[in-house]
């Protein structure tokens, strides 16, 4: 498994653009369909909505990489 810390300046990041700050999908709409596929784990739990605001602390698992918010 990789780990990735995404540091973040706002309040909070969406998902979907997580996921792609993170390496983990390439394009926007990759990112739409895992996690409408309910392949996306947001703190340990599946998460469909790409629009999920991630906020400092919480973790998204997708494949072999983990995404911490930080």
């Amino acid at each position: 498994m990789r780990t990735e810390k995404i540091k973040i300046d706002s309040e909070f990041i969406r998902l979907q653009d997580l996921l792609k700050l993170g390496g983990a999908v390439e394009t926007g709409g990759q990112a739409k369909i895992v996690i409408q596929n309910g392949d996306v784990k947001v703190n340990d739990e599946v998460c469909t909505m790409r629009g999920k605001k991630m906020r400092r602390g919480d973790v998204a698992v997708f494949e072999d990489i983990i995404l911490t918010v930080e």
